[in-house]
């Protein structure tokens, strides 16, 4: 009988992660299949060349020697599974060719000890999924890759600022401890942070400066995330001004606590520093602590948002609970929205015991006075259970394709 497996090194986040989702995070078969599965999963198509090669390398592998090919174009390199404090292979940083880089379970070296001439001139795509790096290291391969134009990470290890300089489009899956900051990016198109791994005390910030081509932006999450616009942080007494305002983004995703007042409060000053989107995608949070709920008096208060009373063409509305907060903002939005056609509402599944009783909490919609003459309204029940949702529903395949307009617009239905 051989012996145990030793147990597996992992983060409290990631270990607890795991725990929530009824999966063992020793199980290490089990952990090594969901890590290669997903990292397969989350790059975009197509994975590789068709003029790649597909191998593994073992513990006592000359990696370096195996990364010494020349010419090499498409690198998928992945520390299977642990220990993840396993640097980097030195030969990575002499593949100039290099144009997608995807990096799993490694350690970036100290930066300050490489050569000044390391460089990744043709690299065109960066992937880091639970990649250990720090932000001075990230901002050292930011700015020696001069061709990025797409970042994509995966649990910001010790990440906790990043820089935005010169990229078009940027993705993040379960963000910790996270400052974005964009500065004046002329082709900055998307940011999308998927999720955030945080707690209460979590400190997170988005600071948008100019960004002319900026115009697809989500999930802000009231919860966690403090919105700057240029050098104002925004709050829910800050009106509108064209410095508070960034009007490239067309497309709007937004995370919202509707038990929760303060957030709740704080969505009409960010909906009004974007004011003009046309998509807006809503997902509603519970929570197990509400603080009240604000009634359609609150939004009647709310004052004019230019985004809703001009613009906005669709909205999808998550995670549908038939709370009245919830019902309040789509009751304003239907009497708000004149350019409005279609609202889609879904469900989470077995919210409802009867599809009957879901379009019955719909009913106080149908007694406002919709401000559009031709909007039609979609009610659908999701094919999971809130909470159950795959990791793969955070998919950078989705976010990076600029061939897909709108990446927030797909509902799995039951």
């Amino acid at each position: 009988m051989g012996s145990p497996a030793p147990p597996v090194p992992m983060d409290r986040v990631t270990e607890a992660l795991f725990r929530v989702r009824g999966q063992d995070p020793q199980d290490l078969e089990a952990l090594v299949g969901r890590i290669l599965g997903y990292i397969h999963f989350v790059l975009p198509d197509p994975p590789v060349s068709r003029r790649a090669t597909l191998r593994a390398c073992l513990p006592n592998d000359d990696v370096d020697r195996t990364l010494a090919v020349k010419g090499v174009q498409d690198l998928v390199l992945v520390n299977r599974p642990f220990p993840l404090a396993l640097d980097l292979p030195v030969a990575l940083f002499s593949m100039p060719a290099l144009t997608r880089l995807y990096l799993g379970f490694f350690k970036f070296p100290d930066t300050a000890g490489l050569p000044r001439t390391v460089s990744f001139p043709n690299l065109r795509e960066l992937g880091l999924c639970t990649v250990v790096i720090f932000s001075p290291d990230m901002d050292f391969v930011l700015a020696r890759s001069p061709a990025l134009e797409i970042l994509c990470i995966q649990a910001n290890l010790f990440t906790e600022r990043l820089r935005i300089v010169s990229l078009r489009c940027v993705q993040v899956i379960a963000a910790t401890d996270l400052d974005i900051l964009v500065a004046y990016v002329p082709h900055l198109e998307r940011l999308i942070v998927w999720s955030v791994l945080a707690n209460k005390s979590s400190s997170l910030r988005i600071k948008i400066a100019p960004a002319p081509a900026l115009s697809i932006l989500g999930y802000l999450e009231p919860e966690f995330y403090t919105l700057e616009v240029g050098n104002t942080v925004i709050k829910a007494e800050t009106r509108a001004s064209p410095t508070t305002m960034v009007p490239t983004v067309k497309i709007l995703g937004l995370k919202v606590r509707f038990g929760i007042c303060n957030d709740v409060k704080l969505l009409p000053a960010f909906l009004r520093c974007f004011p003009a989107v046309e998509r807006l995608h809503i997902e509603s949070k519970k929570t197990a602590e509400p603080t009240g709920k604000l009634n359609l008096e609150f939004w009647k208060d709310a004052g004019a948002i230019e985004c809703v009373q001009s613009h906005i063409k669709l909205m999808i509305f998550h995670n549908f609970h038939g709370d009245q907060s919830e019902l309040s903002f789509l009751h304003f939005i239907l009497e708000n929205a004149p350019m409005l056609t279609k609202l889609v509402i879904v469900y989470p599944k077995r919210t409802f015991t009867s599809v009957t009783e879901a379009n019955s909490k719909l009913e106080p919609l149908f007694a406002a006075k919709w401000a559009s003459t031709c909007c039609s309204l979609l009610l659908s029940e999701g094919a999971y259970a809130e909470g159950k949702e795959p990791l793969e529903l955070q998919s950078f395949k989705r976010g990076s394709n600029f061939s897909v307009r709108d990446p927030f617009a797909f509902i799995v239905r039951a």
